[in-house]
Protein backbone atom coordinates (compact mmCIF):
# COMPACT_ATOMS: atom_id res chain seq x y z
CA UNK A 1 0.00 0.00 0.00
CA UNK A 2 1.48 3.61 -0.95
CA UNK A 3 2.08 5.82 1.60
CA UNK A 4 -0.17 8.97 2.89
CA UNK A 5 1.83 12.26 1.41
CA UNK A 6 1.15 15.48 3.77
CA UNK A 7 3.17 18.09 4.76
CA UNK A 8 3.88 17.78 8.35
CA UNK A 9 2.93 14.29 10.85
CA UNK A 10 2.35 14.56 14.40
CA UNK A 11 2.90 11.97 16.20
CA UNK A 12 1.25 12.25 19.50
CA UNK A 13 -2.47 14.13 19.80
CA UNK A 14 -2.37 14.82 24.16
CA UNK A 15 -2.00 18.59 24.69
CA UNK A 16 1.24 19.47 22.81
CA UNK A 17 0.63 17.70 19.62
CA UNK A 18 -2.92 19.12 19.48
CA UNK A 19 -1.68 22.58 19.82
CA UNK A 20 1.13 21.22 16.99
CA UNK A 21 -1.33 20.31 14.59
CA UNK A 22 -3.94 23.22 15.16
CA UNK A 23 -1.19 25.83 14.71
CA UNK A 24 0.59 23.99 11.57
CA UNK A 25 -2.79 23.54 9.91
CA UNK A 26 -3.10 27.37 10.91
CA UNK A 27 -0.07 28.12 8.41
CA UNK A 28 -1.48 26.75 5.73
CA UNK A 29 0.17 22.92 5.75
CA UNK A 30 -1.91 18.94 5.13
CA UNK A 31 -1.24 17.73 8.84
CA UNK A 32 -1.69 14.04 10.00
CA UNK A 33 -1.80 13.50 13.58
CA UNK A 34 -1.53 9.95 15.00
CA UNK A 35 -1.60 8.61 18.32
CA UNK A 36 -1.81 4.79 20.36
CA UNK A 37 -5.20 5.86 22.03
CA UNK A 38 -7.79 8.53 21.37
CA UNK A 39 -7.13 11.77 23.62
CA UNK A 40 -8.19 12.67 26.21
CA UNK A 41 -7.73 9.85 28.22
CA UNK A 42 -5.74 8.92 31.17
CA UNK A 43 -2.73 7.30 30.36
CA UNK A 44 -0.17 10.47 30.14
CA UNK A 45 -0.26 13.91 30.99
CA UNK A 46 -3.38 15.75 29.46
CA UNK A 47 -6.01 14.37 32.30
CA UNK A 48 -6.95 15.06 35.93
CA UNK A 49 -9.77 17.75 35.56
CA UNK A 50 -7.69 20.31 36.48
CA UNK A 51 -3.95 22.38 35.40
CA UNK A 52 -2.53 25.43 36.95
CA UNK A 53 -2.32 28.13 34.85
CA UNK A 54 0.09 30.88 36.54
CA UNK A 55 1.99 33.85 35.17
CA UNK A 56 4.61 33.56 37.80
CA UNK A 57 7.45 31.07 37.47
CA UNK A 58 9.01 29.68 40.35
CA UNK A 59 11.24 27.52 37.90
CA UNK A 60 12.69 30.26 35.81
CA UNK A 61 11.67 34.05 34.67
CA UNK A 62 12.29 32.60 31.11
CA UNK A 63 8.81 30.82 31.31
CA UNK A 64 6.85 33.76 31.79
CA UNK A 65 6.99 35.36 28.46
CA UNK A 66 5.88 32.03 26.82
CA UNK A 67 2.44 31.89 29.44
CA UNK A 68 1.75 35.65 28.63
CA UNK A 69 1.63 34.66 25.34
CA UNK A 70 -0.45 31.49 25.91
CA UNK A 71 -3.22 33.22 27.75
CA UNK A 72 -4.53 35.22 24.57
CA UNK A 73 -4.45 31.74 22.51
CA UNK A 74 -6.49 30.20 25.23
CA UNK A 75 -9.03 32.71 25.26
CA UNK A 76 -9.42 32.31 21.32
CA UNK A 77 -9.69 28.99 21.79
CA UNK A 78 -12.29 29.24 24.25
CA UNK A 79 -14.11 31.35 21.78
CA UNK A 80 -14.15 28.48 19.22
CA UNK A 81 -15.22 26.00 21.46
CA UNK A 82 -18.04 28.49 23.24
CA UNK A 83 -17.45 26.62 26.33
CA UNK A 84 -15.05 27.86 29.66
CA UNK A 85 -11.61 26.47 29.28
CA UNK A 86 -10.02 28.77 31.95
CA UNK A 87 -11.41 29.36 35.56
CA UNK A 88 -9.68 32.57 36.96
CA UNK A 89 -9.03 32.24 40.21
CA UNK A 90 -5.56 33.76 41.14
CA UNK A 91 -2.75 31.94 43.00
CA UNK A 92 -0.92 31.74 46.57
CA UNK A 93 2.44 30.76 46.97
CA UNK A 94 3.67 30.02 50.33
CA UNK A 95 6.35 29.20 51.90
CA UNK A 96 9.82 30.91 53.86
CA UNK A 97 10.48 33.96 52.00
CA UNK A 98 13.87 32.51 50.60
CA UNK A 99 11.47 29.22 49.46
CA UNK A 100 11.98 27.98 46.00
CA UNK A 101 8.46 28.57 45.71
CA UNK A 102 8.03 32.20 46.85
CA UNK A 103 11.64 33.71 46.22
CA UNK A 104 11.74 32.30 42.73
CA UNK A 105 8.29 33.31 41.89
CA UNK A 106 9.14 36.62 43.66
CA UNK A 107 12.25 36.98 41.39
CA UNK A 108 10.32 35.81 38.19
CA UNK A 109 7.75 38.76 38.89
CA UNK A 110 10.68 41.16 39.47
CA UNK A 111 12.29 40.48 36.28
CA UNK A 112 8.63 40.80 34.05
CA UNK A 113 6.68 43.15 36.09
CA UNK A 114 4.14 40.64 36.91
CA UNK A 115 1.54 41.93 39.39
CA UNK A 116 2.26 40.74 42.63
CA UNK A 117 1.49 41.44 46.72
CA UNK A 118 3.71 39.34 49.65
CA UNK A 119 2.06 39.07 52.58
CA UNK A 120 2.58 38.25 56.76
CA UNK A 121 1.15 35.30 58.13
CA UNK A 122 -1.48 37.83 59.75
CA UNK A 123 -2.71 38.82 56.53
CA UNK A 124 -3.22 35.67 54.56
CA UNK A 125 -5.34 34.42 58.02
CA UNK A 126 -7.39 37.33 57.29
CA UNK A 127 -8.21 37.28 53.96
CA UNK A 128 -7.96 33.84 53.72
CA UNK A 129 -8.64 32.09 57.02
CA UNK A 130 -8.75 28.32 55.06
CA UNK A 131 -5.41 28.41 55.07
CA UNK A 132 -3.14 28.07 58.12
CA UNK A 133 0.46 29.38 57.55
CA UNK A 134 3.47 28.34 60.26
CA UNK A 135 5.55 30.54 61.57
CA UNK A 136 8.22 31.59 59.19
CA UNK A 137 5.65 31.76 56.12
CA UNK A 138 4.86 34.45 53.85
CA UNK A 139 2.08 34.24 50.92
CA UNK A 140 2.89 35.85 47.75
CA UNK A 141 -0.49 36.85 45.83
CA UNK A 142 -0.79 36.97 42.22
CA UNK A 143 -3.94 37.75 40.85
CA UNK A 144 -3.55 36.57 37.18
CA UNK A 145 -3.80 33.16 37.29
CA UNK A 146 -6.57 29.82 37.28
CA UNK A 147 -7.40 26.61 36.87
CA UNK A 148 -7.34 25.09 33.06
CA UNK A 149 -10.12 21.94 32.53
CA UNK A 150 -7.54 19.59 30.41
CA UNK A 151 -9.62 17.25 29.07
CA UNK A 152 -11.65 20.17 27.68
CA UNK A 153 -8.77 22.03 26.52
CA UNK A 154 -7.40 18.70 24.23
CA UNK A 155 -11.11 18.17 23.23
CA UNK A 156 -11.12 21.71 22.00
CA UNK A 157 -7.23 21.60 19.89
CA UNK A 158 -8.21 18.38 18.02
CA UNK A 159 -11.68 20.08 17.44
CA UNK A 160 -10.19 23.29 16.12
CA UNK A 161 -7.06 21.47 14.74
CA UNK A 162 -10.02 19.49 12.30
CA UNK A 163 -11.90 22.03 11.48
CA UNK A 164 -8.80 23.52 10.15
CA UNK A 165 -8.41 20.72 7.67
CA UNK A 166 -5.82 18.48 10.21
CA UNK A 167 -6.43 14.36 9.48
CA UNK A 168 -6.57 12.43 12.70
CA UNK A 169 -6.02 9.04 13.02
CA UNK A 170 -6.77 7.97 17.00
CA UNK A 171 -5.75 4.18 18.22
CA UNK A 172 -2.72 4.23 15.62
CA UNK A 173 0.42 3.95 17.00
CA UNK A 174 3.63 4.91 15.48
CA UNK A 175 5.96 1.88 15.35
CA UNK A 176 8.39 3.66 13.51
CA UNK A 177 10.21 6.38 11.56
CA UNK A 178 13.18 7.04 8.84
CA UNK A 179 14.65 9.67 6.80
CA UNK A 180 14.92 9.38 3.06
CA UNK A 181 16.17 11.76 0.65
CA UNK A 182 14.76 14.91 2.70
CA UNK A 183 11.60 13.25 3.73
CA UNK A 184 10.22 11.49 7.02
CA UNK A 185 8.78 8.00 6.06
CA UNK A 186 6.24 6.85 9.18
CA UNK A 187 5.25 3.51 9.77
CA UNK A 188 1.84 3.08 11.93
CA UNK A 189 -0.28 0.21 12.77
CA UNK A 190 -2.27 0.60 10.22
CA UNK A 191 -0.58 1.88 7.68
CA UNK A 192 2.64 4.16 6.38
CA UNK A 193 3.07 8.36 5.96
CA UNK A 194 5.13 10.60 4.15
CA UNK A 195 6.23 13.85 5.17
CA UNK A 196 8.87 16.68 4.89
CA UNK A 197 8.58 17.24 8.32
CA UNK A 198 7.95 15.06 11.32
CA UNK A 199 6.89 16.57 15.08
CA UNK A 200 7.40 14.04 17.94
CA UNK A 201 5.26 14.84 20.67
CA UNK A 202 4.25 11.66 22.18
CA UNK A 203 5.15 12.69 25.73
CA UNK A 204 6.11 10.52 28.28
CA UNK A 205 6.43 7.76 25.38
CA UNK A 206 9.54 9.98 24.06
CA UNK A 207 12.54 8.71 26.28
CA UNK A 208 13.32 6.39 23.73
CA UNK A 209 13.30 8.81 21.29
CA UNK A 210 15.79 11.50 22.88
CA UNK A 211 17.86 8.62 24.03
CA UNK A 212 18.85 7.91 20.33
CA UNK A 213 19.02 11.85 19.85
CA UNK A 214 21.72 11.63 22.90
CA UNK A 215 20.09 13.01 25.97
CA UNK A 216 18.70 10.86 29.15
CA UNK A 217 15.38 11.73 30.29
CA UNK A 218 13.18 10.41 32.44
CA UNK A 219 9.21 10.10 33.18
CA UNK A 220 8.26 10.32 37.02
CA UNK A 221 5.10 8.85 38.54
CA UNK A 222 3.17 11.44 40.27
CA UNK A 223 -0.03 10.68 42.33
CA UNK A 224 -3.01 13.25 42.25
CA UNK A 225 -5.78 12.89 45.02
CA UNK A 226 -9.49 13.79 45.29
CA UNK A 227 -11.26 14.92 49.06
CA UNK A 228 -14.88 16.02 49.98
CA UNK A 229 -13.94 19.71 50.94
CA UNK A 230 -14.98 20.24 54.71
CA UNK A 231 -16.02 23.90 54.47
CA UNK A 232 -17.81 24.16 51.04
CA UNK A 233 -17.66 27.87 51.27
CA UNK A 234 -14.39 28.21 52.00
CA UNK A 235 -12.93 25.81 49.20
CA UNK A 236 -15.27 27.47 46.93
CA UNK A 237 -13.07 29.57 43.67
CA UNK A 238 -14.80 32.68 44.32
CA UNK A 239 -12.96 32.17 47.79
CA UNK A 240 -10.20 29.79 47.60
CA UNK A 241 -7.07 30.34 44.92
CA UNK A 242 -5.19 27.75 43.57
CA UNK A 243 -1.99 26.87 46.17
CA UNK A 244 1.80 25.87 46.39
CA UNK A 245 2.84 25.16 49.31
CA UNK A 246 6.39 24.66 50.03
CA UNK A 247 8.06 22.82 53.63
CA UNK A 248 11.17 23.50 55.00
CA UNK A 249 12.62 20.21 53.64
CA UNK A 250 11.99 21.17 50.14
CA UNK A 251 8.41 19.37 49.54
CA UNK A 252 6.36 20.96 47.49
CA UNK A 253 2.32 20.81 47.45
CA UNK A 254 0.20 22.05 45.40
CA UNK A 255 -4.06 21.97 44.87
CA UNK A 256 -7.38 23.56 44.07
CA UNK A 257 -10.35 25.12 44.87
CA UNK A 258 -13.37 22.80 44.41
CA UNK A 259 -14.55 22.02 40.98
CA UNK A 260 -17.12 19.17 40.47
CA UNK A 261 -17.79 19.06 43.51
CA UNK A 262 -14.29 17.89 44.83
CA UNK A 263 -11.14 19.47 45.62
CA UNK A 264 -7.84 18.70 44.33
CA UNK A 265 -3.83 17.94 46.01
CA UNK A 266 -1.16 16.41 45.01
CA UNK A 267 3.08 16.74 45.97
CA UNK A 268 5.19 18.06 43.03
CA UNK A 269 7.64 16.32 42.03
CA UNK A 270 9.49 13.78 44.08
CA UNK A 271 7.60 10.73 42.59
CA UNK A 272 9.20 6.91 41.50
CA UNK A 273 10.91 6.73 38.26
CA UNK A 274 8.88 4.89 35.71
CA UNK A 275 7.61 4.39 32.11
CA UNK A 276 4.81 5.13 30.61
CA UNK A 277 4.18 1.11 29.81
CA UNK A 278 5.06 -0.20 32.93
CA UNK A 279 3.97 2.20 35.57
CA UNK A 280 1.99 1.02 38.31
CA UNK A 281 -1.31 2.77 38.08
CA UNK A 282 -2.54 1.63 41.54
CA UNK A 283 -2.49 3.75 44.34
CA UNK A 284 -1.54 2.92 48.00
CA UNK A 285 -3.44 4.23 51.17
CA UNK A 286 0.16 5.45 52.25
CA UNK A 287 0.51 8.20 49.39
CA UNK A 288 -2.91 9.43 50.29
CA UNK A 289 -2.24 9.91 53.63
CA UNK A 290 0.82 11.82 52.51
CA UNK A 291 -1.39 14.03 50.88
CA UNK A 292 -3.44 14.75 53.86
CA UNK A 293 -0.79 14.93 56.31
CA UNK A 294 0.14 18.27 54.43
CA UNK A 295 -3.80 19.27 53.85
CA UNK A 296 -4.39 18.67 57.88
CA UNK A 297 -1.43 21.38 58.48
CA UNK A 298 -2.08 23.99 55.80
CA UNK A 299 -5.58 23.50 54.26
CA UNK A 300 -8.09 21.35 56.88
CA UNK A 301 -11.09 22.75 55.01
CA UNK A 302 -10.17 20.85 51.98
CA UNK A 303 -9.12 17.64 53.80
CA UNK A 304 -12.23 15.65 53.97
CA UNK A 305 -13.59 12.58 53.08
CA UNK A 306 -10.96 10.38 50.35
CA UNK A 307 -12.78 10.05 47.19
CA UNK A 308 -10.36 8.64 44.58
CA UNK A 309 -6.97 9.62 43.21
CA UNK A 310 -5.00 9.14 39.52
CA UNK A 311 -1.62 8.11 38.51
CA UNK A 312 0.12 11.71 36.14
CA UNK A 313 3.14 11.30 34.60
CA UNK A 314 5.93 14.09 34.67
CA UNK A 315 8.32 13.66 31.80
CA UNK A 316 11.91 15.51 32.62
CA UNK A 317 14.83 16.38 31.36
CA UNK A 318 18.05 16.37 33.66
CA UNK A 319 18.03 20.08 33.83
CA UNK A 320 14.12 20.19 35.05
CA UNK A 321 13.90 22.72 32.07
CA UNK A 322 11.84 21.64 28.39
CA UNK A 323 13.42 20.38 24.90
CA UNK A 324 12.29 21.92 22.09
CA UNK A 325 14.64 21.31 19.26
CA UNK A 326 15.24 19.53 15.88
CA UNK A 327 16.69 16.24 16.22
CA UNK A 328 20.22 16.22 15.83
CA UNK A 329 21.04 13.94 12.89
CA UNK A 330 17.53 14.83 11.36
CA UNK A 331 16.77 18.31 10.67
CA UNK A 332 13.22 17.31 9.85
CA UNK A 333 12.01 15.97 12.78
CA UNK A 334 11.34 17.99 15.86
CA UNK A 335 11.58 16.64 19.00
CA UNK A 336 8.78 18.43 21.67
CA UNK A 337 8.64 17.36 25.19
CA UNK A 338 7.63 20.70 27.40
CA UNK A 339 6.52 18.86 30.38
CA UNK A 340 8.54 18.56 33.70
CA UNK A 341 4.81 18.58 35.13
CA UNK A 342 4.34 22.47 34.29
CA UNK A 343 4.33 21.95 30.41
CA UNK A 344 0.08 22.23 29.96
CA UNK A 345 -0.13 25.81 30.24
CA UNK A 346 2.04 26.61 27.35
CA UNK A 347 0.43 24.02 25.04
CA UNK A 348 -0.59 26.63 22.72
CA UNK A 349 2.07 28.99 22.57
CA UNK A 350 4.12 25.68 21.93
CA UNK A 351 2.14 25.22 18.87
CA UNK A 352 3.07 28.16 17.26
CA UNK A 353 6.70 27.64 18.34
CA UNK A 354 6.46 24.14 16.43
CA UNK A 355 4.56 26.07 13.46
CA UNK A 356 7.69 28.28 13.41
CA UNK A 357 10.37 26.09 13.29
CA UNK A 358 8.43 23.88 11.15
CA UNK A 359 8.26 26.80 8.33
CA UNK A 360 11.27 28.52 8.93
CA UNK A 361 10.14 31.43 10.52
CA UNK A 362 12.55 32.66 13.66
CA UNK A 363 10.90 31.69 16.53
CA UNK A 364 8.99 34.92 18.86
CA UNK A 365 11.20 33.40 21.97
CA UNK A 366 14.94 32.14 22.88
CA UNK A 367 14.89 28.56 22.60
CA UNK A 368 18.38 28.12 23.10
CA UNK A 369 17.76 27.16 27.15
CA UNK A 370 15.59 24.57 25.75
CA UNK A 371 17.99 22.87 22.97
CA UNK A 372 19.78 19.31 23.25
CA UNK A 373 23.15 21.47 23.01
CA UNK A 374 22.99 21.93 26.63
CA UNK A 375 23.30 18.15 27.10
CA UNK A 376 26.63 17.90 25.21
CA UNK A 377 30.29 19.09 26.27
CA UNK A 378 32.30 21.28 24.26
Amino acid sequence: MAAEDFDVIVAGLGVMGAAAAWQLAARGLRVVGLDRYHPPHTLGSSHGGSRVIREMAFEHPRYVPLVRRAWPLWAELEAFAGRQLLVPTGALYLGAPSSAVVGGSRASAERHGVASEELPVAEVSRRWPQFKLEPGMVGLLERQAGVLRPEACVETLLAAAAARGVTLRFEEPMLSWEVRAGRVHVRTSSGSYSAGRLVLATGPWILDELARAGMTAWVERVVQHWFAPVDAALMDPARCPIYLFEDADGTIVYGFPTLDGVVKAAVHHRGESVTADTVRREVGPEEVERVRHYLARWLPAANGAYQRSAVCLYTNAPDGDFVLDRHPAHAEVLLVSPCAGIGFKFAPVVGEIVADLVTGKAPAFDLRDFGLKRFTTA
